[in-house]
């Protein structure tokens, strides 16, 4: 049985590692079609989010440049919008998408927006449970197994605080997949609206936007099956267990 559960976990693990390849390679495709039309506004990365900045009322924000391809991030601590070498100086029809992206990321703070606020919120979260969730699953067993002594129950509620704290970043991905969305949605209309991109120019960065999102699709399936095979492992051989005795 523990055979055949394994087996399918690894099956499900390749699936996830195609599927997340499958993503990251349409990125790359999306970006470098839509990279070699220059927008009609003839904007960069940089004066896009700049732009948006001074239309939505944003002064506190500032604008910096990283090295790497679509390394671009918005760093709400630091009060910085980074964008890659691919997109600061680049005119393009993707390089401005990929821009006010992380402007929607920026408006979603300035507007409150609830999933935003909670994504920033687990950061910490993540960071710390899963340093430490699977140790905790493992020590867990290892007390079921080699610990006679210890209270029957003392090995299965530190494996399973290790499972709920490996949760965390799985809720850390349900959460940032709409998140992502949002952002897109926003940049979208926010590129329409300034007259950055024109109404036949949307479909191409939306495309770009798409493509993206699939990466975080990738990573929300890949945290579930992850998620699920400690959870089932846990209860599995907590359950022999209990049959034993």
């Amino acid at each position: 049985m523990y055979l055949q559960d394994y087996l399918w976990f690894m099956l499900a693990i390749l699936a996830c590692m195609i599927f997340s390849g499958i993503a990251s390679g349409k990125v790359k495709t999306s970006f470098n079609k839509h990279n070699s039309t220059r927008c009609r506004s003839g904007l960069t990365g940089y004066d896009t989010v700049t732009r948006l900045m001074r239309a939505n009322g944003v002064y506190d924000i500032s604008v910096g440049s990283v090295r790497g391809f679509l390394t671009d991030h918005y760093h709400p601590t630091k009060s910085i919008v980074n964008l890659s070498e691919s997109t600061y100086g680049n005119s393009s029809v993707a390089a401005v998408a990929v821009a006010a992206h992380e402007m929607g990321h920026v408006m979603q703070k300035k507007d409150g927006y609830g999933l935003y606020k909670i994504r920033t919120a687990l950061v910490p979260v993540v960071n710390f449970g899963t340093r430490l969730a699977m140790p905790l699953v493992l020590v867990g067993l290892l007390l079921d197994w080699f610990s006679a002594t210890a209270d029957a129950n003392t090995g299965f509620y530190i494996a399973m605080i290790g499972v709920i704290l490996y949760g965390g970043s799985l809720l850390f991905a349900l959460v940032t997949l709409p998140v992502e969305l949002n952002a897109s949605h926003r940049a979208q209309r926010m590129l329409l609206a300034e007259g950055i991109l024109t109404q036949d120019e949307i479909p191409a960065a939306k495309e770009v936007l798409s493509a993206a999102a699939l990466t975080y699709l990738a990573s929300l399936l890949t945290s579930l099956v992850y998620f699920l095979r400690f959870l089932v492992r846990v209860l599995t051989m907590f359950g022999r267990r209990d049959n034993r005795r």
